[in-house]
């Protein structure tokens, strides 16, 4: 039995898709908060259960009996980050999982610029701390987080960004396929994984040439200093720690710390991850 937490979202939607074209259906099982969200899974066969990261014996309930257990990273921050990660994990060992795969991310460090990878180096502390076999998935930095940088570019044709350096753009649908090929063949890694990444690293100067190259439109790179930006993040309704982790995603791009190109994702999923441009013509032909 496979268990996912977050099974309603992005990348554990994908997982949890890819794993049923691998596996029966009563083999796979999902954690949700809102079960109602993944009545489409419970329909073919998947056993859906209530678990929160807020409720831990919601947690030790949903994962009882799982082989192996894909803890999909929180959308929180900092110490909250943490915090619901300490409980996931600590549910898994109650409940008796055998092994624990996390959703890593490339540049998992304690003295990372972005905010994220210090709390995925924490979670790291944790699954090393547990006895059991485990695996962090050093996932590519989501290409969908570029993407979205891109919203107001794609109508001004002006990417008006911080500074940054090359990031290995990753997309979701390469690594669920790999998350799935990773656990329907268990031990392959034993703690972190090696980067799983896109084809290419890329700077937004870079990414303004792609764009231009998709869409036949000139698109300029525009280098807005920190503080403006910051600025700007904040008059569009965001919470200051949220326009203090867009920023320091910059610092770290500039730091160096997601410009590793591996080809352990492309060996994954037998084939090159989609590039950079193939995603963008995806996301915005839709």
């Amino acid at each position: 039995m496979i268990i996912v937490t977050g099974a309603t979202g992005n990348l554990g939607r994908r997982t949890v898709e890819r794993l049923l074209e691998r596996l029966p259906a009563d083999r796979v099982g999902v954690s949700a908060r809102d079960p109602r969200k993944a009545q489409d899974f419970a329909v073919r066969g998947v056993r859906v259960r209530q678990g929160s990261f807020d409720d831990p014996a919601s947690l030790v309930h949903a994962f009882e009996g799982a082989d192996q257990l894909l803890l999909v990273s929180l959308d929180r921050t900092g110490e909250e980050c943490v915090t619901g990660h300490r409980a996931a994990i600590d549910a898994a060992v109650k409940a008796g999982v055998g092994r624990i795969l996390y959703t890593s991310q490339m540049g998992a460090a304690h003295d990372s610029r972005f905010q994220a990878c210090r709390d995925h180096a924490q979670t790291e502390d944790l699954l090393r701390a547990t006895g059991l076999p485990w695996t962090a998935l050093r996932n590519g930095f989501y290409a969908a987080s570029a993407l979205q940088f891109l919203e107001s570019a794609r109508r001004t044709g002006d990417i008006a960004l911080p500074a940054d350096g090359p990031v290995a753009w990753t997309g979701h649908d390469d690594l669920a396929e790999a998350t799935a090929a990773i656990l329907t063949d268990e031990g392959r890694f034993e703690g972190p994984t090696p980067p799983l990444t896109g084809p290419a690293a890329l700077d937004f100067d870079a990414v303004a040439e792609i764009a231009a190259q998709a869409t036949g439109r000139p698109f300029t790179r525009t280098v807005v200093p920190g503080d403006a930006f910051h600025e700007q993040v904040l008059a569009h309704g965001a919470p200051a720690p949220i326009a203090d982790l867009m920023l320091s995603i910059f610092a770290a791009a500039r730091n160096g710390e997601f410009t590793a190109v591996d080809p352990t994702l492309a060996a994954l999923i037998g084939r090159e991850p989609a590039t950079f441009r193939t995603l963008l013509e995806h996301t915005w032909a839709e």
